[in-house]
């Protein structure tokens, strides 16, 4: 399934979980799905505990930190031997 579709599965909504990324139709963050995934939780155990979702949700969730990570700015800030005194 290509990136578009994946991310259509993803919601923010303020008056879901304050607004924080969702799977779409469920009150389950993407935060939570990512932090177990990098637990090294199986994917098979995640769908087992959270039978509402659907593997595709998975790789939305993965699909969605890429994407926000791809797009995001950073700005480096200088070390402290590199500050300038005002």
């Amino acid at each position: 399934m290509e990136d578009k579709k994946l991310l259509e599965r993803i919601t923010v909504d303020p008056k879901v979980m304050v607004g924080k990324p969702v799977i779409r139709g469920t009150r389950i963050p993407v935060a939570l799905i990512l932090k177990m995934l990098g637990q090294g939780i199986s994917a098979e155990e995640i769908l087992r505990e959270y039978p509402r979702l659907e593997e595709e949700d998975l790789h939305a969730a993965m699909a969605y930190a890429a994407y926000v990570v791809e797009h995001e700015d950073v700005f480096p800030l200088p070390s402290r031997g590199e500050l300038v005194p005002a």
